[in-house]
């Protein structure tokens, strides 16, 4: 599908990392429409699937896997990662090449990449999406947040779905001490709305992130719900063809859930139980809704966004192997996440692709 001969043509990429990076992408390419550009996304696996069953009606292109895989302990992820890290080298290095190739074939004026360091080029304006400006990786957070923060200078803009100023979501994520001039913060992101719903679920159970760290707290969840009374609602975060429903006593299973589909069971649930990313947490910031985190093993980031979250007294969290159902009687503590007006000026930003 070729561009419309008026509108500019934009290419999004987000990186198939969980599904965190596609579904904040939504209210981009949402706007992007609204606007008057013609948004061509690009990604590859369970990204590229939920944004193709989104927008049905764009343009998708398939791009090379990072080959992104967890490892069956917290403690040997960053391990995984390093081995993994040649085939991602490959893959960035295929990536920058065919998004050469797609500026000419597809007319593209600009990009926006959302944590895909070769979807990039300076034949025409590119924008980075990150909210980590500083990497966690444990001793050597020093090293990958230099090289992050290099890929990130290669861009004309790098956008920040956080506030400016305290407080705000991400921490020392998101803020360090000296802003980089091609910084913005344009605020939380989220595609889902709050609306005045009849609470059907007591408890909402969402499930995302890579193998094998989501079907084993799939397992163990499966296990510690069978002590808790309430009506659930659990969404595996399995994208496949077709949507899959299955009612186990108090219990109704999802594989997935589009954009629609999920703000209605966001907005009919009493609280939350789900990862601590960050795209979840803007969420659960724009629903104002009461939540339980279980960090993912090994992940620094979201270990750290819980522990920060826990000590503002928002929300509560455990460990993947101490958590226990129990635990969920702790979220009448917490204030939980508060409700921010967010109204995103995207003609200003959209500004940067009319250069």
């Amino acid at each position: 599908m070729i561009s419309n001969f008026n509108k500019k043509t934009i290419l999004i990429a987000p990186l198939n990392w969980g599904l965190g990076h596609a579904t904040r992408c939504i209210p981009i390419i949402k706007a992007l429409i609204e606007n008057n550009y013609t948004p061509i996304i690009a990604s590859d696996g369970d990204a590229l699937a939920l944004l193709r069953k989104e927008f049905p009606n764009l343009n998708t292109l398939e791009l090379p896997s990072y080959q992104i895989e967890y490892a069956g302990k917290g403690e040997n992820l960053k391990w995984k990662l390093f081995k993994n890290g040649l085939k991602t080298i490959k893959a960035i290095q295929e990536e920058k090449r065919i998004a050469e190739h797609w500026i000419e074939q597809y007319d593209i004026k600009g990009i926006i990449s959302d944590n895909r360091f070769g979807v990039c080029s300076t034949k025409v304006p590119c924008v980075y999406i990150t909210h980590q400006l500083k990497v966690l990786s444990g001793s050597s957070t020093w090293l990958s947040s230099k090289i992050h923060q290099n890929i990130i200078k290669k861009f004309d803009a790098c956008w920040v779905p956080d506030f400016d100023e305290t407080p705000n979501l991400t921490g020392k994520l998101g803020h360090l001490k000296k802003t980089p001039k091609n910084i913005q913060y344009i605020g939380p992101l989220s595609r889902l709305q709050p609306q005045e719903k009849e609470k059907k679920y007591d408890l909402m159970i969402v499930l995302s992130g890579p193998e094998p760290q989501r079907g084993i707290l799939e397992a163990k969840l499966r296990s510690e719900i069978i002590r808790y009374s309430g009506k659930i609602i659990f969404i595996r975060g399995i994208i496949e063809k077709e949507q899959v429903k299955q009612q186990i006593e108090n219990v109704s299973y999802y594989n997935f859930m589009n954009a629609t589909e999920i703000s209605n069971a966001f907005n009919e649930s009493e609280i939350v139980l789900c990862r601590s990313g960050y795209t979840t947490i803007m969420d659960l910031t724009q629903l104002n809704k009461k939540s339980f985190f279980i960090p993912t093993p090994g992940q620094f980031e979201q270990e750290y966004l819980a522990r920060k979250l826990q000590e503002e007294n928002a929300v509560p969290f455990a460990s993947q192997d101490d958590f226990k159902i129990e635990n969920l009687e702790q979220v009448a503590n917490y204030k939980g996440l508060p409700k921010t007006e967010i109204k995103t000026d995207w003609s200003s930003l959209f500004h940067v692709f009319k250069e």
